[in-house]
């Protein structure tokens, strides 16, 4: 990651030699809006004008919803006057509130703004499908200066570049050294799962904010009813091209925002809200699994690989924290007398704890890498505050089972008992 940090993208395009040409690609960014703040919306604007990408290549769609109110469709026009002259285009779509059959939530915004997008500009300009990548990002994405140079670079290098998206690494530094302790904690936790998925690209769906050829998202069709419409875009372009799609891993960032709301307990009910919704990523289980079966073209062994990956990762996250907790004194309660006069009884919590000892480095490890991704300190920042970026991991054990396991149990049972959820819209604040 730092590798490519440090990488002149733009400096690799012009020396990249192929059948295409950089500056014909195109890039559409879709910035779905639901009554976050001006300044919010303003910052992720200028980050694209701050990227080293030629702005007469960028198409900007901000997607306000109408059930926003008045206020925030003056927002959006405000921000149309202000930016349009700054890209190729800039567009302001209005989601209607009332589309039948619809979640109403990111992917529905999305997939609106995709027709809408689609009909007014692309088609009109008659601009090949081939030569646009579709970032659909989070309102409070920043994208880091070199960011659009490459992906375009992944985009040409890639064998087959539309059977793929383009998954960069999230990190939450917006608004990091504002953050509670446990929002860190939590949010460097999700990025450092990202990074490792990474590393294993045969694993990896798309998270958050990706990037997705321009003939996928309109021949496969955004999802505009569900709630994980980040994960399930992928699996819908799975199952429509028979296995032949694949998430291509960028070692670049792009920042959002960590969970933060007025007041520490309001966060932490955020923070739980935020987890159960990204657990809800448990849909898809079924949605796979009845997908293969109605598709007979995908290899059996990789429908048997990918369904065990998606199961292991869910009980796991549902788990794992909670195993680790009781495995050192379960054992007692339930092994009866018998059990409790054994050699192993008298020297499971002794191993237990020694266990748990090594399990420190882990965690040391993690401070230190998390403090390699944190942005610069701010003036207005304690040294109280800088200390507890390293105390913050000493939580981590009920950081796991209070932002982990319980919101993932919680959307699984929900799930299994019918109570469906909608789509919760993380409130976005900046100090």
């Amino acid at each position: 990651m730092k590798k490519h940090l440090r990488t002149d993208w733009m400096e690799k395009l012009k020396k990249l030699k192929g059948p295409k040409n950089w500056k014909d690609v195109y890039h559409v960014i879709i910035l779905p809006h639901y009554r976050e703040g001006f300044k919010i919306v303003k910052e992720s604007l200028d980050s694209l004008i701050n990227s080293d990408y030629p702005k007469e290549k960028l198409i900007v769609v901000l997607s306000f919803e109408e059930r926003s109110g008045i206020e925030y469709s003056q927002i959006a026009k405000k921000f149309q006057s202000q930016y349009k002259s700054r890209f190729f285009e800039f567009l302001t779509v209005e989601h209607p509130g009332n589309i039948e059959g619809e979640i109403a939530g990111k992917g529905s915004n999305v997939a609106y703004a995709g027709r809408v997008l689609k009909e007014k500009i692309i088609d009109r300009l008659k601009i090949p499908y081939e030569n646009i990548l579709i970032s659909t990002f989070d309102i409070d994405t920043k994208i880091y200066p070199q960011y659009f140079s490459c992906l375009t670079w992944y985009y040409l290098t890639e064998k087959n570049p539309t059977r793929a998206s383009y998954q960069p690494i999230p990190v939450y530094n917006n608004n990091i050294w504002t953050a509670s302790f446990f929002a860190r904690v939590v949010s460097t936790s999700n990025t450092f799962w990202q990074m490792i998925q990474q590393e294993r690209s045969e694993k990896l769906t798309t998270y958050s904010s990706h990037a997705i050829p321009a003939k996928v998202f309109f021949e496969v069709g955004y999802p505009s009813n569900v709630v994980c419409d980040d994960s399930r875009i992928f699996w819908r372009a799975y199952l429509y091209y028979n296995g032949n799609y694949r998430v291509v891993p960028i070692y670049y960032l792009v920042s959002m925002d960590a969970v933060d709301a007025p007041g520490t307990i309001k966060t932490i009910f955020n923070q739980y809200k935020q987890q159960k919704r990204w657990a809800w990523g448990c849909a898809e289980i079924p949605y796979v699994f009845f997908g293969f079966l109605k598709n007979k073209k995908i290899p059996f062994l990789k429908k048997v690989f990918h369904l065990h990956t998606l199961i292991d990762g869910y009980w796991s996250w549902a788990t794992a924290a909670l195993l680790l907790f009781v495995m050192g004194w379960l054992p007692l309660f339930l092994g009866g007398n018998k059990f409790n006069f054994t050699i192993l009884s008298f020297n499971l919590p002794i191993l237990t704890s020694r266990i748990m000892t090594v399990s420190l480095i882990g965690m040391m490890v993690s401070a230190i890498l998390s403090a390699m991704l944190l942005p610069p300190v701010p003036k207005t920042i304690s040294p109280l505050k800088k200390i507890s970026v390293f105390v913050q991991w000493l939580f981590l054990p009920v950081t796991l089972i209070i932002f982990g396991s319980l919101p993932a149990l919680d959307a699984q049972i929900r799930l299994m008992l019918g109570k469906y959820m909608g789509f919760w819209v993380t409130e976005k604040v900046r100090k």
